[in-house]
């Protein structure tokens, strides 16, 4: 099985979806108005509504806690989606209703309009991952979390348990899994570039995001959970069963979210940095990464810096993958860096998304092909965690996160995994 032979297209075998999370990334409206970053009309809400064009998709819900911001998401995704692709179909149910000022379980309300076998996406704060995943799990509904999947090591492993017991897929939306540039360096780690020695990458996004991060950060996750998620499972991906994580010692900066305008709680990080120890499993030798993350960037011409550098004992690998050598200027927006391989936004010739290229989309595609083919068994669990990121297959990368959180908790103190009898990190010794 090959993520290539996941598609389908028969439309007798549409999922329904239920969209878990109204923000940024799935409508693409913050605070009351479009978003300025550059996902102004989301990523989630957009996709879907397409793959339903495209007869892979039946009914789609969002479902918030502020069901007052309905009309006005309403008329956002009318105006810069509808109105832009060719008359696009952004109709959907909503949860809770417009009259409901808060509900904060409403989810549980839209996910008990699906059958088992249909599918959700979960877009919301990290903290409330693990709940909403347990309780679509527990309804066979297959499930696209995004990253991290939870905070916990030991909840992501209950969650693997859970999932295997009713044949459900839950997939991370590790969405750089799906670059092509990406793919070409995980595939040199595996197989060019010898031993892992040495790995470093970093990752911002503009002091203007807190904006949008202002009422969870400090309080219930932080940035390293938010943006190193993504190279960290990018490095775990390219050492699967190659090398693994031993140690992290985490240490960060403060002084901007704590400051003037965002007045995030004491303490909020704004920079973070984990160095982790690796041991590669067949020859012993050790090797070093350092995953750096920060929301403290001035506006640039991109919104995310990212990047990353890998050295091998015969070999080494340079990404930037926020410069790709195409730029674009214009009298309204100026000089950007832009990357149509994440999301391609402009119509094509007939007037309807064309974007289907853009691992941003097709990230979520491949969730619905793998699900639906799940459905019709015509692929397992276990064939599905060799080539998706699912629970099983990212392990790593929520034991890394969980540990340097645990680290910067206890002053920079070294915190070690502990393994079970197969290799897999159980837990910290």
């Amino acid at each position: 099985v090959t993520r290539a032979t996941l598609s389908t297209m028969a439309a007798a075998k549409t999922v329904n979806a239920v969209l878990c999370g109204t923000g940024e990334y799935t409508t693409g409206f913050v605070n009351g108005a479009q978003s300025k970053s550059d996902k102004k009309v989301g990523v989630m809400g957009l996709t879907f509504f397409e793959l339903r064009r495209l007869g892979k998709i039946g009914t789609i819900a969002l479902a918030g806690t502020n069901g007052t911001k309905f009309p006005s998401i309403r008329e956002h995704l009318s105006k810069n989606i509808s109105d832009v692709y060719a008359g696009l179909d952004v109709s959907c149910e909503t949860y809770p209703k417009d009259d409901v000022a808060r509900q904060v379980d409403a989810y549980k309300t839209a996910l008990n309009s699906l059958k088992p076998g249909d599918v959700t996406t979960i877009f919301t704060p990290d903290d409330t991952h693990f709940e909403i995943c347990k309780y679509a799990i527990e309804r066979g509904i297959h499930v696209l979390v995004t990253k991290p999947p939870v905070k916990l090591l030991a909840d992501h492993l209950e969650l693997i348990k859970l999932a295997e017991k009713h044949n459900v897929l839950v997939m991370v939306e590790y969405h750089k899994r799906f670059d092509p540039i990406y793919i070409d360096a995980r595939n040199r780690m595996q197989t060019k570039l010898g031993d892992f020695q040495f790995f470093q990458s970093f990752m911002s996004q503009p002091k203007f995001q807190l904006d949008t991060f202002k009422y969870w950060a400090g309080k219930s996750s932080d940035i390293s959970y938010y943006l190193n998620s993504h190279h960290i499972d990018v490095h775990c991906w390219g050492m699967q069963d190659k090398a693994k994580p031993m140690r992290v010692t985490a240490s960060a900066a403060t002084g901007i979210a704590t400051d003037e305008p965002y007045n995030c709680p004491p303490g909020t990080e704004d920079t973070i940095t984990l160095l982790t120890d690796w041991v590669n499993t067949a020859s012993g030798n050790t090797g070093t990464a350092l995953y750096t993350a920060s929301w403290g960037a001035p506006k640039a011409d991109v919104h995310s810096q990212q990047r990353f550098h890998y050295l091998g004992t015969k070999g080494e690998i340079t990404e930037d993958q926020a410069h790709r050598g195409y730029q674009v200027c214009t009298d309204d927006e100026g000089l950007a860096s832009v990357n149509p391989l994440y999301m391609s936004y402009l119509p094509g010739p007939g007037g309807h998304f064309n974007g289907h290229h853009g691992y941003g989309f097709k990230t979520p595609e491949t969730f619905v092909d793998a699900c639906v083919r799940l459905n019709a068994k015509e692929v397992t669990l276990a064939e599905l965690d060799g080539i998706l990121p699912t629970l099983k297959a990212t392990i790593p990368t929520t034991a890394i996160l969980e540990a340097g959180r645990r680290s910067l908790d206890q002053k920079g103190a070294a915190v070690t995994f502990s393994f079970a009898a197969d290799g897999s990190i159980n837990g910290f010794a």
